[in-house]
């Protein structure tokens, strides 16, 4: 793969200048400790079996697609996970948090569905998130092209982001981690400080079409060595992203560093912080990234300390659980359970409440049947649904 250049005409000092100049100042809130558990709800196990689940999707037939970090794609069938042969799919980097990671399916498609998957490329010395695209015939996805690949290359097995959700425009949000915690360097500096340098994806949520290229209209495209498309920017490492269908409004869930995961609401062309703006501390010297308030960069709606591992997220619109309708779920690893942020119209949250599912949750989402869907992060990753007790 080429390299990328690194000569930026974006440093950290005019990042701060120009978030100033575009986005609101928002004053800091309270971290969040882990919410109250709430009853009248269980989970029914609808299958068992695969490996390291990491994200699922729905197909036009009411079926689940779930993938496996280690490279593999299955279909629910009833209460089984059958394999879906892939045709033409990159190798995987499945080092450390790399893998196979996020599907989609294109919503416009009825009959042999476009697939997107995220995946990590490379080698331990030089990889990248990946956007790949294939068809599903029922059988077998076949035909799978890349469509993006992050730049620069990263080294490591950290931060790939991987995210993706569809916007009501039809174009596709793609989240790209910053490319590791220190020492881990891309270039000239910090990995994580690549997330306020618009010349490379790291750190930011990507704006596409569904060819992968960059979306017409990105507003931070104008701005002097911006890649066009980036969306937003300043984010540490996204693992969770959803799109509210009655509102438009965009949903990110991102993991801190020793505390600080954040639940933001994202507009595009602003900056949520990262390094420079945090709830977290450094893995090593236990000492504050960056502060928790800087003027002219969007502060989280909510943010978790110490970090729960936030995850897979979804809002819910659903009938069986009339009362949780417009809540964002978000899934939690290390916090093992499910997060209900019930928010306001302005999107600030109004009320937490958790669902103790006792094991690591990494993805959430709510099917096409108006039930909550949660994926455990196990050797034999579970496919969970939520009912009434």
């Amino acid at each position: 793969m080429p390299t990328f250049p690194l000569k930026s005409t974006v440093t950290l000092a005019v990042a701060l200048a120009l978030s100033a100049a575009f986005a609101p100042h928002a004053a800091a809130i309270e971290p969040s400790g882990p919410p109250a558990a709430v009853k009248g709800w269980r989970a029914v196990t609808v299958a068992k079996g695969v490996d390291r689940p990491w994200g699922m999707a729905w197909l036009p037939d009411g079926r689940a697609l779930v993938t496996s970090k280690h490279g593999k794609l299955f279909v629910v069938n009833g209460n089984r996970f059958d394999e879906v042969p892939l045709e033409g799919l990159p190798e995987v980097f499945t080092s450390g948090q790399g893998g196979l990671l996020d599907v989609s399916v294109h919503p416009g498609d009825k009959d042999n569905p476009r697939i997107y998957m995220t995946l990590a490329t490379g080698t331990s010395s030089a990889n990248r998130t990946t956007l790949v695209r294939g068809t599903f015939d029922g059988k077998r996805v076949h035909g799978i092209e890349t469509l993006f690949q992050a730049r620069p290359d990263k080294s490591g097995g950290a931060h790939f982001g991987s995210r993706l959700a569809w916007l009501p425009d039809g174009t596709l949000l793609m989240s790209i981690g910053d490319g590791g915690n220190p020492p881990t360097r891309i270039g000239d500096r910090l990995a994580r400080e690549q997330a306020q340098n618009l010349a490379t994806h790291q750190g930011s949520i990507l704006r596409l079409t569904a060819d992968g290229k960059a979306a017409p209209g990105n507003p931070l495209a104008k701005r002097p060595g911006a890649l066009p498309e980036i969306w937003s920017m300043g984010h540490r490492n996204v693992q969770g992203l959803a799109v509210d269908k009655a509102t438009g409004q965009v949903w990110a869930t991102e993991h801190g560093p020793r505390g600080g995961d954040e639940l933001n609401l994202v507009v595009a062309g602003q900056n949520y912080g990262w390094p420079l703006q945090s709830y977290g501390a450094d893995y090593v010297t236990a000492e504050p990234v960056g502060q928790r308030e800087v003027p002219g960069m969007v502060g989280p709606k909510v943010a978790y300390v110490p970090s729960p591992a936030l995850s897979g997220l979804t809002v819910y619109s659903g009938s069986q659980f009339p009362q949780w309708r417009g809540s964002v779920f978000s899934g939690a690893m290390v916090g093992m359970d499910i997060r209900r942020i019930a928010v306001d119209k302005n999107g600030n949250a109004v009320r937490q409440e958790r669902l103790e599912i006792g094991a690591r949750v990494r993805d959430v989402k709510q099917g096409p049947d108006g039930h909550l869907y949660a994926l455990t992060d196990e050797a034999e990753g579970r496919l969970l649904r939520i009912v009434r007790e």
